[in-house]
């Protein structure tokens, strides 16, 4: 069984970030664990609690150390992936040395309204995750445009051409997770 953490860029309720990424986690194995962690709460990364982390701090490195692989939705703002989770891949990269996302391989997946489809924080988010030394899925390359048209009230697919690629995206997943196992 494979324990894979989701981390959601978008920090609002009913993100479609958080919809694309509850819609992937459908095509993983039935016996997968998943965890959505959250990081809406997390301190922002100082490196004068190096020494004396938060316990905010420690709990999210813990549940990231838990964890087998990850699978990451991040909207797009301002070019770039949110905040949010550029602080949550700091604190669980630091200390220096102490990095607990090291080997764990990763899916990213950008979303956006517009058509653009979140390209730039998609890739952004990947320039991270080489440093961090996550060996990341390269295909199929998971571009979610125009994405408040692709969901419903209650943020499910609406169609089924969205609803079977992005199960299939979690399932090609689970199989370049299972080479690092």
């Amino acid at each position: 069984m494979t324990k894979y953490g989701v981390i959601v860029g978008s920090t609002r309720k009913n993100s479609y970030s958080e919809a694309v990424a509850k819609a992937i986690v459908k095509g993983l194995p039935a016996d997968a664990e998943v965890t959505f962690l959250n990081i809406k709460d997390l301190p922002l990364y100082n490196q004068d609690y190096d020494e004396n982390s938060p316990e905010a701090y420690t709990t999210f490195r813990n549940a990231v150390a838990a964890q087998d692989a990850f699978i990451f939705v991040t909207p797009e703002h301002n070019r770039s992936i949110t905040a949010a989770l550029k602080n949550a891949l700091d604190v669980a990269s630091r200390p220096w040395g102490q990095s607990v996302w090291g080997g764990k391989p990763a899916l990213v997946a950008s979303q956006s309204i517009s058509g653009i489809s979140g390209v730039l924080a998609n890739h952004v988010l990947r320039q991270s995750l080489v440093f961090l030394d996550m060996p990341t899925m390269q295909q199929p390359e998971v571009y979610i445009g125009q994405s408040d048209k692709l969901f419903d009230e209650n943020l499910e697919p609406n169609n089924e051409g969205t609803k079977d690629f992005l199960a299939s995206v979690g399932k090609q997943f689970s199989e370049f997770a299972a080479k690092f196992a």
